[in-house]
């Protein structure tokens, strides 16, 4: 039974977890777990959405963060991350426990993540000719630091105690590098109670990473439900679309750009790439990745070769691979960017954001997106009301940046790159569990998603499923 409040007083001293957020959604994930006098918290993500919600969200937390006495990281997103500051910011000062790559990770995002931050006040405050009060960024710089400073960086495999009664172990997810699920031994009055939280659980037979681990057995199962109502587009299939529109567009004299997000799928693209060229499949053209974040990233997988599969492993160990060469340059400066932007020829740009709403793809549709030698191949999800969106609609004109403009440009949308696993990945990594897990609850997946595995899960042997609302406790 989820309740959200109750006059039982074992509540004061049984475990407790509380979804306070991606519960019925896809942002901010943020959960709270009560026990042997402890508060924990489980991930602390940013809301997106628009701009004066997420604000408002984000600003504002369904608890004291002083009273918190420490928080565990899934992974380096900055839905699962990214308002780790605000809260340091707002009193928390307990220790933050994470992977070693997501610790390098997160410096790099969440300073990126600050950025945005204060360019969006700064934006905001010109737009109202610096009216008072001023508009503050969520977080700077420097609370980024701060919080950078509270992190400890924990292996996989290593049970460590958080707090007398309290203690986890990270397992591989297999979703980025250092992502990681959660098993946590509670402390109750009748003996230790087991939770899981499964954070964002990568597809099978993805290459990069290592391959995710066993769900570990548990009283509470909290997992991820991002695709489960749908099954993937084959990856292979997929990488042969790539492909051929690649050569389609250099046949013609055009370029390629690829909007990805630095984080994930960048690497995974730039893998594809290098693999094509190598095997002949696509022309050997210039390929650009313009973001001086993913070349930031790029840095952390060198740190971290142990937690890429073998074959990657070795090849950035050889400083080549997807850390560039192999027909690969990675672009940081602005001018450089520039000077590409510009450049006459084919050749292949891989640039963020991956729904082409902000970062150095912006710049290079404004100046390719009216010539009909070029394709802009789409490689994530495209959100509604974002440009890449709107680049999907069969509209002769596409609206960005203020105008209307001349949609020539070739269109491909390539939707089986997902690094989030799908109701058939769901069901393989779940099936060793019947009969060893307690409850499973559903999270981080918008309601029709989460609800259509539900059912599936009831229907295969798993009684007890429910997918909670924001603000719902219940025992675990």
């Amino acid at each position: 039974m989820i309740t959200n409040q109750s006059a039982d007083s074992s509540w004061d001293i049984e475990p407790t977890l509380t979804f306070w957020g991606a519960a019925s959604s896809v942002s901010g994930s943020m959960h709270l777990v009560e026990a042997a006098g402890q508060q924990v918290l489980l991930d602390c993500g940013m809301y997106q959405g628009k701009r004066d919600e997420a604000r408002q969200r984000n600003s504002h937390f369904p608890f004291h963060p002083h009273q918190l006495d420490s928080l565990i990281l899934s992974h380096a997103h900055i839905d699962h991350c990214g308002n780790v500051p605000t809260l340091v910011k707002q009193g928390f000062a307990g220790k933050i426990y994470a992977t070693p790559p997501t610790r390098d990770l997160l410096k790099v995002m969440l300073n990126d993540s600050a950025k945005i931050q204060e360019e969006d006040a700064a934006h905001i405050n010109i737009a109202r000719n610096y009216a008072e009060p001023w508009v503050q960024p969520l977080y700077t710089f420097a609370d980024v630091d701060r919080a950078i400073d509270r992190v400890v960086s924990v292996p996989y495999g290593r049970e460590t105690a958080v707090a007398p009664g309290v203690s986890f172990t990270f397992a591989e997810a297999g979703h980025i590098l250092g992502s990681a699920m959660v098993s946590m031994n509670l402390e109750g009055t009748e003996g230790i109670r087991r939770l899981t939280f499964s954070g964002d659980l990568g597809r099978r037979g993805i290459p990069l990473l290592k391959p995710t681990a066993p769900l570990p057995p548990c009283d509470t199962l909290v997992c991820e439900s991002t695709y489960g109502n749908r099954i993937h587009a084959s990856l292979s299939d997929t990488i042969e679309k790539l492909y051929a529109a690649i050569r389609t567009t250099i046949e013609r004299g055009g370029k390629a750009l690829i909007p990805a997000f630095s984080l994930g799928r960048t690497q995974l693209i730039v893998h594809f790439l290098q693999l094509g060229l190598r095997a002949g499949k696509i022309p050997k053209v210039p390929i650009y990745v313009d973001s001086p974040l993913a070349a930031d990233i790029s840095e952390v997988y060198r740190n971290h070769p142990n937690a890429l599969d073998e074959t990657v492993a070795e090849a950035v160990r050889e400083g080549h691979g997807i850390l560039g060469g192999d027909g690969v340059q990675f672009v940081r400066s602005f001018e450089a960017s520039t000077e590409l932007m510009l450049r006459p020829g084919p050749h292949i740009i891989v640039a963020s954001s991956g729904m082409c709403d902000a970062g150095r793809i912006v710049a290079h549709l404004k100046q390719n997106v009216d010539d009909p030698r070029n394709t802009v191949i789409l490689v994530s999800y495209q959100a509604a009301g974002t440009t890449g969106r709107r680049l999907m609609e069969p509209k002769p004109t596409v609206f960005f940046q203020g105008k209307e403009w001349n949609k020539w440009i070739e269109v491909v949308h390539l939707d089986g790159f997902s690094g989030h696993a799908d109701q058939n990945d769901f069901l393989a990594y779940l099936e060793p569990l019947r009969g060893r897990v307690g409850k499973i609850r559903l999270i981080h997946g918008e309601q029709e998603q989460s609800e259509a595995l539900a059912v599936l899960l009831r229907s295969e042997g798993f009684p007890d499923v429910i997918v909670p609302q924001p603000g719902d406790r219940e025992k675990i």
